[in-house]
């Protein structure tokens, strides 16, 4: 949706949205399908800005990344965002960005495109190693087998063999 801001100065817009985005959109290999998003939120205007808030809730089909089993989880999201519509001054030199700073978008002119804002969103709720479940113990390096549900009869790896004088001395200490 397409908001002209200079339009919401005097009293603040509340709306519902929904939007579907096409998973392949956001270039991750472990996204497999996502719901339909639904907003729900406001915008007002504060000196010297905009101010956003709401949730987006959806649900994203995810590839675990131990054992590549499919996991659902249903995402609500909160979005709080102060918007400013004039373009951000260049610093004199590189600066780390502040927690504060994650929370600050600056537009060029007064129409706000939310469909990039919530992509943004999104690919920020998307985790980085989604696991089917905390424990997973994932797939045999050898032989493919999900390891959550059968015991293969792969040997474990032999350990390097530089590794052998520190098991020799170790067997000694243990004796001790």
């Amino acid at each position: 949706m397409l908001i002209h801001l200079d339009r919401i100065r005097e009293e603040p817009f509340e709306w519902q949205e929904s939007l579907d985005f096409d998973p392949s959109s956001f270039d991750r290999a472990e996204l497999i399908s996502m719901s339909t998003v639904r907003w729900d939120g406001t915008i007002h205007f504060v000196d010297p800005g905009f101010y956003l808030k709401g949730k987006l809730s959806y649900e994203q089909r995810l590839a675990c990344d131990r054992c590549l089993k499919e996991t659902e989880e249903a995402v609500t999201s909160p979005l709080e965002l102060l918007i400013l519509t004039y373009p951000e001054k260049p610093a004199a030199e590189e600066q780390e960005l502040q927690e504060k700073d994650m929370s600050v978008i600056h537009l060029d002119g007064e129409e706000l495109d939310t469909a990039q804002i919530f992509m943004e969103q999104l690919q920020l709720n998307i985790p980085m190693k989604p696991l089917c479940r905390p424990d997973c113990a994932g797939l045999c390096p050898h032989c493919g087998a999900d390891r959550n549900e059968e015991t293969c009869g792969c040997a474990e790896q032999a350990a390097d063999p530089r590794w052998a004088p520190l098991q020799a001395l170790r067997g000694k200490i243990a004796d001790r």
